[in-house]
């Protein structure tokens, strides 16, 4: 059987310093640069770079992008929730609050200053004390609110590149020399009609700080679910000690064979087996599903999990800091740092925006000066500097590509990256392997046809008693029938295993024998009577025949592909809605592999990741149903945890409003630089086209945040 092809060594990086995307593209060629680096992806978005390649060196990675001017430090490869909590809140509200103090001392100074200019003008004060106030506050803003964009702009120019704040220093300090000059000359008593622009100075960098403010405010509301999943692990737990006693530990310190109180209503707070009580889990936090399962001894539970109604022992099979929960929030911080190929072209435009967008205002003022309006074109240049804008080019698929992935972890879809996404959207065939996906892949009691003269439950309980201590599909499926209908089982004198037959042995001093048939019928034998005959299938899933027709509905072809005989995969397919024509019957796994291989490229595949893992490693997109904590599919592209095959069409629906939100964000970014460039470079913006400039950069960012979060909106409104 073919296998999986290996995992490639990841390396992952927390950057610092990047503001815009022309920064994230040095950083990557910086990256890319060295030796061994097979690819590499840089999120200016959340600071993260992830390396790929199979002998990647660390140090001299951090030692590359720091030669490019920007912080670089190795992130731990399994961080425990509380770090991944403490990382993205501090960096949030340091962010945020950067921001903030920026705004209000920038617009705190400009809105006096502006103030002041036009009543000075209504007034006709033409005291020098007006442009000396009018120096100052203009100065304390380049000092203090512009000193982040100059120690950026600055670290740019050291390693020979430019970015955004290289626009946005250059436009202000433009400004603030331009009216200086004027400052001087009307203090010699020449060009007294020249106007100054030492408000506008301080508006551009107040107007920015203000929009990038909102911008850090909104980001951090589009990628809450990471966040949202951290706070989903209670911090602290009630550990039972070997005397009787508790203790309150924190949720991260607990140890493997731990056992843990919950009490009813309380979160578990790592992932382990159940040794005392029975309750309702509500597991949506992994698995996305909204009805809470009964659970009791033996089964599994994780992290995050509520007991809604009862009290539960439970003994930690892993340590408390790398639990089901916190790898679900490390893929899907993971996911969000990566790209879609449809961003390559954002980043080829940014790669290179900043360089014309210095030429373009360069001609613009020699064209101005050539045409003999110095004015004109000093504030002209100045407003190209300012109105361009990068950074909504570098948000445009970022943004949505954070949304998406976390609203559909939200739903219990794990997706891996970026282009797993952008290949769902863009999905037309669907093949579903049979068991374990499109059914339950463990057998089912289906019927109990009992004869006259016998109990039901009498009789479904002596056979579990018997079947009990046997291995075999249908026997777990006998005993776990008993078992949900409370069927006490009772213990088994001189049993015997027939292979290819059955079993049989004394219960309570009655013989009982049960004989099974290849088709998975047994027939119950009480004191050789004849007393029951118990059916067992692979049950179909309840939602599989709707997702069918959901898939078919978005324009998908679907396909079912097993190994199993023709007859039972005609029965399921028919079950599922699928005519003889779409099933692929007893494939074998090379067979598979080479009838995925075969599908065009806008094909995925839906498996269980254990029997089917060749056939989905090959695919063009491979979804994986995963049960209990196996979320980490290498063979898979996107993970679903739990029963709900529904949701592969969920997948495809977030998938395509994701694809949606990117290209009305590249529109914009690439139709709004388009336009608004030209316009300010002809002088349309009037004199005041500076403090117009920076208001339309702040919205353009703003307004590529906020169409994600519009997505956010939908696809919540949506699933209530």
């Amino acid at each position: 059987m073919a296998t999986a092809a290996p995992r490639t060594p990841e390396l992952r990086l927390r950057v610092t310093g990047m503001t815009c995307a022309g920064c994230a593209a040095s950083v990557q060629r910086a990256i890319e640069s060295r030796p061994g680096v097979g690819s590499a992806s840089v999120s200016v978005v959340d600071g993260l770079a992830t390396v790929t390649g199979a002998d990647v060196d660390p140090a001299g990675v951090v030692s590359a992008i720091e030669s490019r001017g920007f912080g670089a430090e190795v992130l731990d490869e399994a961080p425990d929730l509380d770090t991944l909590r403490s990382d993205i809140e501090s960096r949030q509200l340091k962010a945020e609050e950067l921001w903030r103090i920026r705004a209000i001392v920038g617009l705190g100074v400009w809105i006096p200053l502006e103030a002041l200019h036009w009543t000075a003008h209504a007034a006709d004060w033409h005291g020098p004390w007006v442009e000396w106030v009018m120096l100052a506050g203009a100065t304390l803003v380049l000092a203090t609110a512009g000193a982040g964009f100059y120690r950026s702009a600055w670290a740019a120019a050291r390693r020979g590149t430019s970015n955004m704040d290289t626009l946005i220093s250059l436009g202000a300090t433009t400004a603030y020399v331009y009216s200086l000059v004027v400052f001087v000359l009307h203090r010699l008593g020449h060009a007294p009609d020249q106007p100054s622009y030492f408000a506008e100075a301080a508006a551009l960098l107040g107007i920015i700080s203000l929009g990038h403010w909102i911008e850090a405010r909104a980001t951090a509301k589009a990628g809450s679910a990471v966040r949202e999943l951290l706070a989903l692990q209670p911090q602290h737990a009630e550990r039972l000690n070997a005397d009787g006693s508790t203790e309150s530990v924190r949720s991260i310190d607990l140890k493997q064979g731990d056992r843990i109180a919950v009490r009813p209503g309380g979160r578990i707070p790592v992932d382990g087996e159940i040794v005392e009580g029975i309750a309702a889990l509500d597991e949506s936090v992994v698995t996305g599903e909204s009805e809470p399962r009964r659970k009791g001894v033996g089964e599994h539970v994780t992290a995050g999990a509520i007991s809604t109604d009862g009290r539960l022992v439970v003994q930690a099979s892993v340590d408390g800091r790398h639990t089901t929960l916190a790898r679900i929030a490390e893929i899907v911080q993971r996911a969000q740092g990566t790209k879609a190929r449809i961003q390559r072209l954002a980043d080829r435009v940014a790669a290179v925006f900043v360089p014309a967008v210095l030429a373009i205002a360069a001609a613009t003022f020699l064209g101005w000066w050539l045409a003999g309006d110095l004015v004109v074109g000093a504030v002209s240049a100045v407003t190209v500097l300012i109105i361009s804008c990068p950074c909504a080019l570098g948000l445009a698929t970022p943004m949505a590509v954070m949304v998406g992935t976390g609203e559909a972890s939200r739903r219990g879809i794990l997706v891996k990256d970026a282009t797993a996404l952008e290949r769902a959207g863009a999905a037309t065939v669907a093949v579903f392997d049979k068991t374990g996906t499109l059914t339950h892949g463990a057998l089912e009691v289906s019927e109990v046809e009992v004869l006259p003269g016998f109990d039901e439950d009498a009789v479904l309980g002596l056979a579990a008693s018997v079947e009990a201590a046997s291995e075999h599909p249908v026997a777990r499926a006998i005993v776990r029938a008993a078992v949900e209908r409370h069927i006490r089982l009772q213990p088994v004198d001189r049993f015997t295993a027939i292979p290819g037959e059955g079993v049989r042995g004394l219960v309570n001093g009655r013989a009982v024998e049960v004989r099974r048939d290849p088709a998975a019928t047994c027939r119950v034998l009480i004191d050789g009577a004849h007393a029951a005959t118990i059916g067992a299938r692979d049950a179909l899933r309840t939602d599989a025949k709707s997702t069918v027709e959901r898939l078919r509905g978005l324009g998908l072809a679907v396909r079912l592909l097993t190994g199993d005989r023709r007859a039972v995969a005609d029965r399921i397919g028919a079950a599922a809605g699928l005519s003889p024509t779409d099933v692929e019957a007893e494939a074998t796994p090379e067979g598979k592999v080479a009838f995925v291989e075969a599908l065009p490229p806008t094909s995925l595949m839906v498996g269980d990741g254990i029997n089917d893992a060749a056939a989905l490693s090959k695919a063009s997109l491979g979804i994986a149903m995963a049960s209990g904590t196996n979320i980490a599919i290498e063979s898979a592209d996107i993970v679903i945890p739990g029963d709900r095959v529904s949701a592969v069409a969920e997948t495809i629906e977030i998938a395509r409003l994701t694809l949606r939100t990117i290209r009305q964000n590249l529109f914009f970014a690439f139709f709004y630089n388009a336009a608004a460039i030209p316009a300010a470079a002809f002088g349309l913006l009037g004199p005041h086209g500076p403090i117009i400039a920076a208001i339309a950069m702040a919205a353009s960012d703003i307004t590529v945040v906020g169409n994600a979060l519009r997505l956010r909106a939908t696809l919540r409104a949506e699933r209530t």
